[in-house]
């Protein structure tokens, strides 16, 4: 693995540079969402001051170069994630959306009444309402893989659980709570195995480990290009050719169709189906510089800084009175969640923010996880590659303080 100098791609990013309340940021909310770096806010910028215009409509020049540019990326993410091929690649505006786009583009189509959908305990709401509004209108069951005292999926009845009625899976690649990262490859090898097709949720996966879509063995994978480096508002979903095919559109409108009559449509191949209207060009174009940015760094770098920053975290906060750390598995993201005795979350969210300091306070969008843990709302500071040993001493001594301010 390279050498990399830390402080000079800190600099990179220049929200970072700022002080806040009188202090240097410490941001650590990375989980939410990630910081951009220079070349992710010059290539949006650069989209719109030299090739606005529309995509796969146009043959002017404008309208070729910002195709180009959007399908690079495209091509790009591809790689990035060992898909086949850019036909694999369908750009949404989110992970959230990518859930949803299966949900009703292959649920609506294939499941039926008494069928089930295997989720866990730990999913994030985006991977589990979608569901909720399906089983509801489809007559469907929903059933969930546990969590052990440990923070890992206890998958000793993995073979039973995807066993019928059960024809359809949706697990995450990483908790957004816990940090634990799932063993999808094994759940994909059991869910194929069993004929289930198995959506993996990659929204903390993606931007904090490489992933190799071929050795999943899953059929479905989204992820948001905003907790990578690049801007909100766009995602992808990826799936399989077959899957792709078999599925319905989710919006219609233009772009998605090959052929229209005033009584009916012919959709259009591949991604194109699922892409209806204007999609997130600048958005699209600039997650290609920030996937260009990960991969100078290398995604194995990142994984190492990132658990680097989170075990010195979790060292330090369990030195603090009161403060409970909850259990994750052995390999986890860089978030670490916590709750301190007799301090509500949104105190101590608000207490460190007085201090330059932003971590998460709430219900982290996971609330049967946090309920299954006897509680409504935790704090959480999530680290990434570009914060440093100043941003994990700002956080300590700002939860010291907390101690004290509040006892």
């Amino acid at each position: 693995m390279k050498r990399i100098d830390w402080p000079t791609v800190r600099a990179d990013f220049p929200v970072l540079q700022q002080t806040v309340r009188g202090r240097t940021l410490a941001y650590l909310d990375n989980a939410a969402t990630t910081q951009k770096p220079v070349a992710v806010i010059r290539a949006l910028c650069e989209y719109y001051g030299t090739c606005n215009a529309n995509v796969h409509r146009a043959v002017h020049y404008l309208a070729e170069e910002a195709t180009r540019r959007y399908e690079a990326t495209r091509a790009r993410l591809a790689r990035f994630l060992g898909a086949a091929g850019p036909e694999e690649i369908v750009f949404t505006r989110g992970a959230t959306e990518g859930v949803n786009l299966v949900a009703h583009g292959w649920g609506r189509k294939f499941l039926r009444p008494g069928d089930a959908i295997l989720l866990s305990v730990m999913e994030h709401h985006s991977n589990l309402v979608p569901w909720q509004l399906l089983a509801r209108e489809r007559g469907l069951a929903l059933r969930f893989l546990p969590v052990t005292p440990g923070g890992e999926l206890d998958l000793t009845g993995l073979d039973a659980a995807l066993a019928p009625p059960v024809r359809f899976a949706a697990i995450s690649g990483a908790s957004n709570v816990l940090g634990t990262v799932n063993p999808i490859a094994r759940i994909g090898a059991t869910a194929r195995a069993r004929g289930v097709p198995l959506l993996v949720d990659g929204a903390q996966l993606a931007p904090n480990r490489a992933v190799n879509l071929a050795e999943l063995n899953a059929d479905f994978f989204v992820c948001s290009a905003h907790k990578m480096c690049g801007p909100t508002g766009v995602g992808a979903l990826w799936a399989r050719s077959d899957r792709l095919t078999q599925m319905n559109p989710f919006l219609g409108g233009g772009e998605m169709i090959s052929r229209v009559t005033l009584e009916e449509s012919d959709w259009a191949d591949g991604p194109h189906k699922f892409e209806a209207g204007t999609p997130p060009i600048a958005d699209a174009i600039a997650w290609g510089a920030a996937l260009d940015y990960l991969d100078a760094l290398g995604m194995g770098a990142v994984c190492a800084r990132e658990k680097e920053l989170a075990q010195a975290a979790r060292a330090a906060f369990a030195e603090i009175p009161g403060l409970r750390l909850l259990d994750g598995g052995p390999d986890r993201t860089g978030a670490v969640s916590f709750v301190c005795a007799d301090i509500h979350p949104h105190d101590l969210g608000q207490f460190l923010d007085s201090r330059g300091v932003a971590i998460r306070a709430g219900h982290l969008c996971a609330q049967p996880l946090l309920r299954h843990y006897g509680l409504t709302a935790v704090n959480r500071a999530s680290f990434y590659f570009y914060n440093d040993e100043s941003d994990l001493a700002a956080a300590a001594d700002a939860l010291r303080a907390a101690h004290s301010y509040f006892a």
